[in-house]
């Protein structure tokens, strides 16, 4: 679908200029590249306005019409004012078919609903980047790339590397870069819930060690009951003045 941008140049410029196009409910422009002059616009308030709420519009080839003469641009920059919904100033960039162009693309993450990371371990996928940067030519354009998230599981994450590009299609990256797109992780609350649990459970473990069994009294309740002392045992009898307690002699002294 073609996006049409509907400009006209713009013959005054400064600072005072400005300020009294924006209160006329015009947003101040430029359009610069290719091999012409750069060219100052004015555009619709409004209608710039609803456009740029389109996330097609941010990375697609758009046809400005350009005081009717029509030309294929990228949308290079947007200022906003800072508390107002109100476009300050919107640049555009010519480009060739036959030249690569370099931009950003927004990301669409699917199928994380199917992950083991969600469906059988309770994570939760953060998205790191919402778009990432590519070079293309401005025919092979795509207006987003997929991040599929099927396969994601908890402590692991996916890369830009990873990604399937669309034919034409090369990531903008230098070196070794390789940054983090998504990651998948269990929940903060969800481990503070575990924590808590295993501390309770521990506990209860060491009072159920501590505390008597059931039916059993404590030490301290059983009373104390004073013990007899073993009584002495009785002398043991003198061989010699054993049976009868009389000894030999005597009985011989009775005879006589």
């Amino acid at each position: 679908m073609t996006i049409e941008v509907v400009a006209q140049t713009r013959t005054v410029q400064g600072r005072g200029a400005s300020r009294r196009l924006r209160h006329a409910g015009k947003v101040p422009g430029i359009l610069y590249g290719g091999k012409s002059e750069p060219v100052n616009l004015e555009l619709d308030q409004n209608a710039l306005f609803h456009q740029l709420r389109d996330e097609k519009f941010h990375a697609s080839i758009l046809t400005l019409a350009l005081d009717g003469a029509k030309q294929q641009v990228l949308l290079r920059a947007v200022n906003m004012h800072p508390w107002k919904a109100e476009v300050q100033h919107i640049d555009f960039q010519r480009i060739a078919a036959d030249q690569k162009i370099h931009i950003k693309v927004p990301l669409h993450f699917v199928n994380a609903e199917k992950s083991p990371a969600v469906k059988e371990q309770g994570g939760l996928i953060t998205h790191v980047f919402n778009d990432i940067e590519i070079r293309c030519l401005p025919a092979d354009l795509p207006e987003f790339v997929q991040v599929d998230l099927s396969n994601i599981s908890i402590g692991h994450s996916i890369h830009v590397r990873d990604l399937t590009l669309p034919n034409g299609v090369e990531l903008a990256l230098g070196g070794n870069e390789n940054p983090t797109v998504a990651s998948a992780q269990i929940p903060k609350e969800a481990i503070a819930e575990e924590e808590a649990a295993a501390a309770a459970a521990a506990a209860v473990g060491v009072e159920g060690a501590a505390a008597p069994a059931e039916g059993v009294p404590a030490a301290a309740d059983v009373p104390t009951v004073k013990q007899k002392a073993p009584e002495a045992a009785a002398p043991a009898a003198d061989d010699k003045g054993g049976k009868g307690g009389k000894s030999d002699k005597g009985d011989k002294g009775d005879k006589k």
